[in-house]
């Protein structure tokens, strides 16, 4: 007569069977790099590569149609720095960068504001708010274009309708402070979806409690709103304003598909230089040399964005 099987044996048999049952899906330790895995790929491929080329390209004397790359250092860096073309595109950055942002957080937190209440037609005004940053920004400039062109103009049409014009009104593109004005608002139509998205999330992580101890206090609008509300949201702000200084140093479409940098070069930017030069131009080196200049500023602003994001955070 055989003995019984202990009941301990049998446990653990049943334990080993449905260990190897299981798949990768079960195994935490294989789960979490599988998942963020593709994302993983998807930077060092489609960021990281590019920006290692660039490096290298920075301090070769590459070209486009050249078959060697020899080594040259910082040759590039340094004469670039010196050209009035490149102090123009420098300070056309900066100013490009700093009022389209101040803009876009001012409107961004008055539309973040008024899509907090309830009112007639809220879901349409949320719908048309972010129809500029889904809609392709080639289509849009397209129609900006149209826009701002010296004969048929709907903007010129409609000031000389309003009698503040006369004549055939203002060349929007061709003059320089009118064209770089241009491109800010059309910058600032673009961006400002994204901010007023990511404000109206941190609006809304506002606890209640919050407003109704300040309400029965007897806190004003604005008392209300520099005391409470924006040190609480002083965080989430500051991500707003990092993304679309990146955003604002990095793009070139609106600029490209506007004014190629004209008239004179007066709108013209880091970005756009860089285009021109290294793809158009064909100087691949410099090229990369005019792309890689604001890395460590930007850089370093992020660092210094994120480090008091989080001292502000009000836990």
């Amino acid at each position: 007569m055989k003995s019984p099987v202990p009941a301990a044996s049998v446990e653990q048999s049943s334990a080993r069977r449905e260990t190897r049952g299981r798949s990768i899906f079960d195994n935490e330790s294989w789960l979490g790099p599988l998942l963020i895995g593709p994302s993983v790929l998807y930077i060092i491929l489609l960021v990281g590569v590019p920006f290692f080329m660039a490096l290298y390209y920075s301090v070769s004397d590459t070209t486009t149609g050249g078959g060697t790359m020899g080594f040259v250092g910082l040759r590039h860096f340094s004469a670039i720095i010196g050209t009035p073309k490149f102090q123009t595109a420098l300070k056309n950055t900066m100013i490009f960068g700093l009022i389209s942002q101040t803009l876009v957080i001012f409107f961004g937190n008055a539309l973040a504001l008024t899509l907090q209440r309830e009112f007639p037609g809220k879901r349409l005004i949320r719908f048309l708010i972010l129809l500029p940053w889904v809609a392709p920004i080639s289509i849009g400039t397209i129609a900006w274009l149209w826009i701002f062109d010296s004969t048929y103009s709907v903007l010129n049409w409609m000031l000389r309708l309003a009698g503040l014009i006369e004549g055939q009104g203002y060349m929007w593109l061709g003059l320089p402070h009118l064209a770089m004005g241009s491109i800010i608002a059309v910058h600032v139509w673009r961006q400002l979806p994204l901010a007023t998205v990511i404000l109206l999330a941190g609006y809304g992580s506002i606890p209640q409690d919050i407003h109704d101890a300040a309400a029965v206090d007897g806190a004003g609008f604005w008392r209300h709103f520099f005391q409470i509300t924006l040190p609480l949201i002083l965080p989430i702000s500051l991500v707003a304003v990092l993304f679309g200084l990146i955003f604002t140093f990095t793009d070139m479409v609106i600029i490209y598909n506007l004014t190629r940098g004209g008239p004179f070069d007066t709108t013209q930017v880091l970005a756009s230089l860089a285009f021109y030069t290294g793809i158009a131009g064909g100087d691949l080196a410099e090229g990369a040399a005019i792309a890689l200049f604001l890395f460590p500023l930007l850089l370093a602003v992020a660092l210094g964005f994120l480090v008091v994001a989080h001292r502000s955070e009000v836990t």
